[in-house]
C-alpha cells in the first residue's frame, strides 16, 4: 500500500525515461545524408565509396524524406575521433524515421561498400565492430525500403539525428535490470509481497543514483552503485516460479503479404545480417528460421552471409526448422503439394547444412487451418513434432488443449505444441511476436491451459516465440537483455534461451506420456473467409499442380519406352519450387 501512495511505480518510469538518453555517453552527429530513389527493390544499390552524388537529394536531420513504397539509397560518411576509448562499445545510431507498420522503414547498411548490418524502426543502432580505425573516413551507404507507411496513411519519413555515439554499458546494464523489475512488479498482484520487495528495492536504487542537472559525470559515477543494490534488492524479492519457459528467437517473413517477392528477398538479407551481428554479441542467443526458399534467396543474393549461416548453425546457435519450402497453405494446396512442400524443404537442409541439422519440427506458426491427413504426412517425411499458433486466433470455440497429441486418419499420432504468448491486443490469443517482455513471460504461463499436469510439483515446459515479424527484423538487443536478467527472476517462470527443437524433447520427456489426444482437423475459425475468395488463384494453382502431374507421368512414360531420354528432373524440380513457392499461406 505505502508504494501506491507514493507512486512508486510511475515514479521509477519516469526515471527510465530520464536516463535512458545517457546511454551514450558522447555523441556526434553525422552528416547530412545524400539521396536516390531506385525504381525496384531488385536494382543493385550504389555502394561505392567514390561515387559521385552531388546531384542527389540532401536530407537532413528532423527533415521529412521519401515516400510510400519508395526503394533508396542513403549516403554519408563518419569517422571516430581519437579521444574515444578503445575499450568503449561504439555504435552508428540511424533513426531514419518511423513508418507506422511492421519494421519500416529498413535498410541494409554498407560500411566502405560491405554489408555489415540493418536498420528499421525497430532495430536503430549498428555496434561497429573492433577492426574500426580511430580518425578514418569511412562511407556509409543504407540501401532499404520506405514501407507503406501506414498503407499510405503516412506521406512520407521523419528523418531523425543520426549520430556516433559511445555507449556506457554500465547504465544499459542498470536499465536492463530496472526496466524488467518494473515490468515484473507491474504485472504481479498488488498483495503479491515480491510486488513490494521489488518495487522497495527499486526505490533504493533510484536513490542512490545520482539524478541533479546537470547530468554527467555525477551520474555515472553513481552508475554502480545503484546497480549493485538493485541487483541485491532482487536477490532478496523472493524465488522464481517453478516453470520453465524456453524463449526461441524467430522472425517471421511473409513471403507475400503487404509488399513484393523481390522486397521479400531483402528483408531476408537485411534480418538474417542484424541476427549474425547479435550472435557476435550475445553468445548464448539462438536463433530458429524456417523456410528453404528464404535461405535460398540469401544464398544467391548474400553469399558472404549465407556462408556465416551455415557457421553459426555447425556451431548451435542458429536452427534451421520447418520442414518445408515455405510455410504452406494446408487447406487448398494439394496432398502431392504438400509432400513436394516436405521433399523441397528437408532435401535442402540436408543438401546445404548437413544431415542431421534441421529440427524435425513442421513450423507453421501463421497458417490458416490444417487437414486430419497433415499428421501422417509429417511423420513419413521424418518430422516428429508441430507448432503453430493460429488456431488461438478463433473467435468463439478455442481448442481445449495447448500441448497434445495430434491423431491423423490413419492413427498417427505427432507431438504438438500451440504457443500461449499473449499478443499485444485483447482480441487474439497468442503471438509469434513476443518482444519478450516481463508481461509476455507471465502471459506465456497465465494462458495455459494445462496447468495441472496430474502430477504435484510438475507442469510441462511452455515455448516463447520471440522477435519482430510478419515483416521481418527479428529479436532486438532489447528483447535479449530481458531475457538474460529473467533467467532466475522473483516471482516469474524461469526463462531460457534456447532452440524449437530442444523445447519439444524437453515436453516429450517430461510430459509426452500425459498430454491428451485431438482426433479431428484443426479448423481455424477466424480467417475461414479467405478460402471463398481469390477463385482465378485457386484455379491457377490447382491447374499447375494437375499440369505438373501430368507432365511428371509423361516424362516417366517416356523414359521407360525410350531409355536414352533424359529424364528433366532439374527442370520438374524447379517448376515444383515455382509451384511451391506461390502456395505460401
Amino acid at each position: 500500500m505505502l508504494h501506491d501512495i507514493r507512486w512508486t511505480s510511475q515514479k521509477v518510469a519516469k526515471y527510465l525515461e530520464l536516463i535512458e538518453p545517457l546511454v551514450y555517453r558522447s555523441k556526434i552527429p553525422l552528416q547530412s545524408f545524400s539521396y536516390y530513389e531506385l525504381e525496384n527493390p531488385a536494382d543493385k544499390p550504389i555502394i561505392s565509396s567514390g561515387m559521385d552524388d552531388r546531384d542527389w537529394q540532401e536530407i537532413q536531420a528532423n527533415s521529412c524524406w521519401g515516400g510510400v513504397d519508395k526503394n533508396f539509397v542513403l549516403r554519408t560518411s563518419f569517422h571516430i575521433p581519437t579521444d574515444w576509448g578503445d575499450d568503449t562499445p561504439i555504435a552508428l545510431y540511424l533513426p531514419i524515421g518511423i513508418a507506422g507498420d511492421f519494421s519500416h522503414p529498413e535498410a541494409l547498411v554498407y560500411i566502405d561498400g560491405e554489408s555489415f548490418a540493418a536498420v528499421d524502426r525497430h532495430h536503430q543502432e549498428v555496434i561497429l565492430p573492433g577492426s574500426i580505425t580511430r580518425d578514418v573516413s569511412y562511407s556509409l551507404t543504407l540501401h532499404g525500403w520506405t514501407g507503406n507507411l501506414s498503407q499510405g496513411k503516412l506521406p512520407s519519413l521523419l528523418m531523425g539525428e543520426c549520430c556516433l555515439v559511445e555507449i556506457d554499458q554500465a547504465t544499459r546494464d542498470f536499465i536492463s535490470l530496472a526496466r524488467v523489475a518494473h515490468g515484473i512488479a507491474d504485472q504481479l498482484d498488488r498483495n503479491d509481497p515480491i510486488r513490494a520487495q521489488l518495487l522497495t528495492s527499486l526505490n533504493q536504487a533510484f536513490n542512490l543514483l545520482d539524478t541533479r542537472e546537470p547530468l554527467g559525470k555525477d551520474f555515472y559515477a553513481s552508475v554502480p552503485d545503484a546497480f549493485h543494490s538493485l541487483e541485491e534488492g532482487v536477490k532478496l524479492s523472493g524465488p522464481p516460479q517453478e516453470i520453465q519457459i524456453t524463449a526461441a528467437g524467430h522472425a517471421h517473413i511473409d513471403i507475400a503479404w503487404l509488399w513484393t517477392l523481390a522486397q521479400s528477398r531483402q528483408k531476408a538479407g537485411r534480418t538474417f545480417h542484424n541476427v549474425i551481428r547479435l550472435m557476435e554479441q550475445y553468445p548464448e542467443f539462438t536463433f530458429s528460421q524456417s523456410q528453404a526458399q528464404l535461405y535460398e534467396f540469401v544464398r544467391q543474393d548474400y553469399p558472404e552471409l549465407f556462408d556465416h549461416i551455415c557457421k553459426k548453425i555447425k556451431e548451435g546457435q542458429w536452427e534451421p526448422l520447418g520442414g518445408m519450402w515455405v510455410e504452406a497453405d494446408c487447406n487448398i494446396s494439394g496432398g502431392e503439394a504438400l509432400i513436394r512442400q516436405l521433399l523441397l524443404g528437408r532435401s535442402y537442409f540436408r543438401q546445404h547444412f548437413g544431415k542431421g541439422a534441421e529440427s524435425p519440427v513442421l513450423w507453421l506458426p501463421d497458417v490458416f487451418g490444417f487437414p486430419w491427413s497433415l499428421p501422417q504426412l509429417i511423420k513419413e517425411a521424418g518430422l516428429e513434432s508441430f507448432f503453430t499458433i493460429k488456431l488461438g486466433w478463433s473467435q468463439y470455440n478455442r481448442l481445449p488443449f495447448d500441448s497434445f497429441w495430434w491423431q491423423g486418419l490413419d492413427g498417427t499420432r505427432i507431438l504438438t505444441h500451440f504457443s500461449t504468448t499473449k499478443g499485444s491486443t485483447d482480441t487474439f490469443v497468442s503471438t509469434y511476436n513476443a518482444s519478450a517482455t516481463p508481461d509476455e513471460v507471465l502471459t506465456t504461463w497465465k494462458n495455459f491451459q494445462q496447468k495441472d499436469s496430474g502430477i504435484p510439483g510438475q507442469t510441462p515446459p511452455l515455448l516463447m516465440v520471440y522477435g519482430y515479424g510478419d515483416g521481418g527484423g527479428g529479436p532486438t538487443r532489447e528483447m535479449l537483455e530481458n531475457l538474460q536478467v529473467m533467467k532466475h527472476f522473483p516471482g516469474t517462470p524461469q526463462v531460457q534461451m534456447g532452440k524449437v527443437g530442444e523445447f519439444f524433447k524437453d515436453l516429450r520427456d517430461s510430459a509426452g506420456d500425459r498430454l491428451p489426444t485431438w482426433n479431428d482437423e484443426l479448423y481455424l475459425e477466424y480467417h475461414r473467409g479467405t478460402y471463398t475468395t481469390q477463385g482465378r488463384n485457386k484455379r491457377a494453382n490447382r491447374k499447375s499442380e494437375i499440369l505438373l502431374h501430368n507432365l511428371e507421368f509423361t516424362a516417366s512414360l517416356a523414359k521407360l519406352l525410350a531409355p536414352e531420354y533424359e529424364y528433366p528432373y532439374r527442370d520438374l524440380r524447379r517448376l515444383w519450387e515455382l509451384v511451391c513457392l506461390n502456395q505460401f499461406h
